[in-house]
């Protein structure tokens, strides 16, 4: 896309090139905000990964990925109906309901097979022994949850292979 397609999708029908220059700094500084939140939550994600008691943690005083999903809810929902001054005395309550309902976002989806990796790893020869099979695409996803073992055996991550 385009400036002035940027811009005459914001609702600026005009030309001029000062207003295009404005629409092309507020557009890279969006992306360079967004790029920025994208890290952020990666590096949180990735702290929380080495151990499911890090996450466990995490979520505190939850017991499960989709118990902590419904206590952020309830509390967003909650903070969307308070008045004013009082979500600016809770900002801080706030981010803690988005990032564990980030974590448990992840975790809900990808744990089960980060923890079987890494139960394998500790009780295993203190090496990855299972590799993630490509699914033929350059884009490195794996297919349908199938598992390539060291060996070459191919092993299936619902069936705990």
């Amino acid at each position: 896309m385009d400036l002035a397609q940027f811009a005459q999708a914001c609702g600026y029908a005009g030309d001029s090139p000062a207003m295009l220059a404005a629409f092309a700094a507020i557009r890279q500084d969006g992306i360079r905000t967004a790029r920025q939140g994208h890290r952020q939550r990666k590096a949180a994600i990735d702290r929380m990964k080495p151990s499911r008691a890090l996450f466990l943690a995490a979520i505190r005083p939850a017991q499960s990925a989709e118990e902590a999903i419904e206590d952020a809810a309830r509390f967003l929902s909650m903070f969307r109906n308070m008045p004013q001054w009082r979500q600016e005395r809770r900002s801080a309550d706030l981010a803690r309901a988005r990032q564990q309902r980030l974590f448990a976002r992840f975790f809900r989806r990808y744990g089960y097979r980060l923890w079987a990796l890494e139960a394998a790893y500790r009780g295993g020869s203190g090496r990855w022994p299972i590799k993630a099979a490509g699914c033929g695409r350059k884009c490195g996803r794996s297919r349908d949850r199938q598992f390539r073992r060291s060996d070459g055996s191919a092993g299936s991550a619902a069936a705990g292979d």
